[in-house]
């Protein structure tokens, strides 16, 4: 009976990257034989079983031998095993695409089997920034995107693919992969035809919309949920009228509603749902925040905070365009929400909210006079 640590795991060994997730896989165990050695061991998965224990994955092999498993998995670099005595394990061109940092398919079948590698592989692409794709993995996904193989996928698993590539430190390219093998529908539809419109006038914004978003979720990399705002706030663009281009009137409106699509569709957190709807709705907004008269700044800002949302949407905004408003408004947010209506007042309902908020306004108006603000 012996425990093999596989995958990634060897992969991030070899390349001197931190290990987090820890995969094992279980050779010579039977179920019952593993689950009186480790009875804290929680069982999952219906194929075949797989083990939780302490946040490590331990799992069955999926093929007769070592050799067959390895060949099984879904990218050569993935396809490692490192026994107990520090014996590794490796696909036959495992270690030179792991040396020339290439990402290529364990084996032509690899894809077809899992279609959801094709998410992983462009998520491994957000992750291991030196690494390129070898164009059979390029030519294999675009081959199961034609067949219609990931349309059936589930949607949580690609939403939390894509979740996990915003957390990488380049997960634009996650996008890149995902479009340059024309994978980006039916999950992504809203940004297939992004690469094909202009961001906008060349003195705001350079390229595509899907370049312009590229940049952006590369910027706010590693913060999931601002990333997720970068990559939603100019979905509106795409829909725009080409006798309006360069210019995108209105874009705001339309970005909220596809956003929210997007995220429903990937079954996102509520949480994520929302921040990308108003993202996209109120980030030209957040954008002219010192322009703002103070009745919007008291509306906006009231919306993020309430949404929890005021730092992710400024660090959009100076992703999005280089305006840094963020410590302004959260000077902005604590004089207004210090404003309290008296009770002594006896205003309710509808009344005291009026009351308020032109109260709040005032706040503001005032420290605008005291700063010299118009």
């Amino acid at each position: 009976m012996r425990i093999l640590l596989v995958g990634g795991a060897v992969r991030n060994l070899l390349l001197g990257r931190p290990v987090a997730d820890k995969d094992f896989l279980l050779l010579g165990w039977t179920r019952e034989r593993f689950l009186k050695r480790f009875p804290k061991a929680k069982e999952a998965g219906r194929a075949f079983p797989v083990f939780w224990l302490g946040g490590d994955e331990f799992a069955f092999p999926r093929a007769p031998d070592l050799d067959q498993d390895l060949a099984a998995r879904d990218l050569t670099v993935n396809a490692m095993a490192l026994d107990e005595t520090g014996e590794l394990y490796c696909h036959p061109q495992a270690l030179d695409d792991l040396r020339e940092r290439l990402l290529r398919p364990a084996s032509g079948s690899s894809l077809e089997r899992d279609p959801l590698r094709v998410f992983r592989a462009a998520r491994f692409m957000a992750c291991l920034p030196g690494f390129s794709p070898h164009p059979e993995l390029v030519r294999l996904m675009s081959e199961a995107s034609s067949k219609g193989l990931l349309a059936d996928l589930s949607a949580e698993r690609v939403g939390q693919e894509l979740l996990r590539a915003l957390a990488c430190p380049r997960p634009g390219r996650f996008l890149t992969l995902l479009r340059d093998a024309g994978c980006l529908s039916p999950w992504f539809r809203e940004l297939a035809a992004a690469d094909e419109v202009q961001a906008g006038p060349p003195e705001h914004h350079r390229g595509s919309v899907l370049a312009h978003t590229r940049r952006v979720v590369d910027w706010l990399a590693e913060e999931p949920l601002a990333a997720w705002m970068g990559l939603c706030h100019d979905l509106g663009k795409v829909t725009t009228d080409k006798a309006a281009l360069p210019g995108h009137p209105g874009h705001e409106r339309r970005g909220q509603d596809l956003a929210r699509a997007l995220g429903l569709r990937l079954r996102l957190p509520a949480r994520f749902v929302k921040a990308g709807a108003l993202a996209a709705r109120w980030h030209m907004t957040a954008a002219r925040y010192h322009e703002l008269r103070p009745k919007t700044k008291v509306d906006l800002l009231l919306r993020l905070h309430t949404a929890d949302l005021v730092e992710p949407m400024f660090r959009l905004v100076q992703a999005d365009c280089g305006a840094d408003h963020l410590d302004a408004a959260l000077k902005d947010l604590q004089k207004i929400l210090k404003v309290k209506l008296e009770p002594s007042r006896g205003l309710q309902g509808p009344e005291a909210g009026k009351a308020l908020q032109q109260m709040r306004c005032q706040a503001l108006a005032k420290a605008g006079v005291k700063a010299g603000r118009p």
